[in-house]
């Protein structure tokens, strides 16, 4: 999806659950059944119970990269800090997956940490640390969001000193580190699946549902957004 903004009022926030239905009912209309199909299959199999957090990435093909892993493992919401490189996802990687994914920017990681503890998210950053945990044995009773840091340095000090906790992925080779989609994306294999096999509440809700799928029918409607807006004022 384009960029979101943390906390910011959408199209569809003056809307109630049933007039949401009733806008995607009529919504529908205007892209194909198939792609109807895919909506109603995927949205019950997307989830924020997992976030990545993304700082300073600068090579557009690993954002990208992460994002198209977001997709494929449900994984909605991915908060980008850039207060020294910008974040430019790649198309040819990313194939399509910012239309599905929602990210945000943050100005810096001390306001990406805020807004994530705001919503009941545990900050788990992704390096080896005196007091970490196994990917395997990390647990994910509350809400966790993965930090993960620019491809040489890896994370800042301040997100490394403000998180709440620290998770590494075994290795038994020469090399010191994954590269970080590569990372990423063995992060969020092993912890959605460990996820969607675990009693954790970690489904959207349906009126949640019913907005991500309004949001992902602006992206494939042409003029999508004006469309909608109109089919609203109706």
């Amino acid at each position: 999806m384009p960029e979101r903004i943390p906390n910011a009022q959408t199209i569809f926030d003056g809307l109630n659950f049933e007039e949401k239905k009733q806008l995607y009912e009529r919504a529908a209309e205007f892209f194909s059944d198939n792609k109807r199909e895919l909506f109603d299959r995927l949205a019950p199999l997307r989830s924020r119970h997992i976030a990545v957090v993304l700082e300073n990435i600068y090579q557009s093909h690993n954002a990208s990269a992460v994002l198209r892993s977001c997709d494929c493992f449900g994984v909605q919401d991915v908060h980008v800090v850039e207060d020294r490189n910008p974040f430019n996802p790649a198309g040819d990687v990313a194939v399509g997956s910012s239309k599905w994914v929602d990210y945000y920017k943050h100005a810096d990681i001390e306001a990406a940490y805020a807004h994530l503890r705001s919503k009941g998210y545990r900050i788990v950053a992704t390096l080896p640390h005196e007091r970490d945990t196994m990917i395997t044995e990390l647990p994910i009773d509350q809400r966790t969001a993965l930090v993960f840091g620019t491809e040489l340095t890896g994370l800042s000090d301040k997100a490394i000193e403000k998180a709440d906790a620290y998770v590494k992925i075994p290795m038994y080779g020469f090399t010191e580190s994954f590269n970080i989609s590569v990372c990423a994306a063995l992060s969020l294999f092993y912890l959605t699946e460990k996820m969607r096999a675990s009693n954790i509440a970690w489904k959207l809700t349906e009126e949640e549902q019913i907005t991500l799928k309004l949001h992902w029918a602006t992206q494939v409607i042409r003029d999508g957004e004006k469309v909608i807006k109109t089919l609203i004022s109706r």
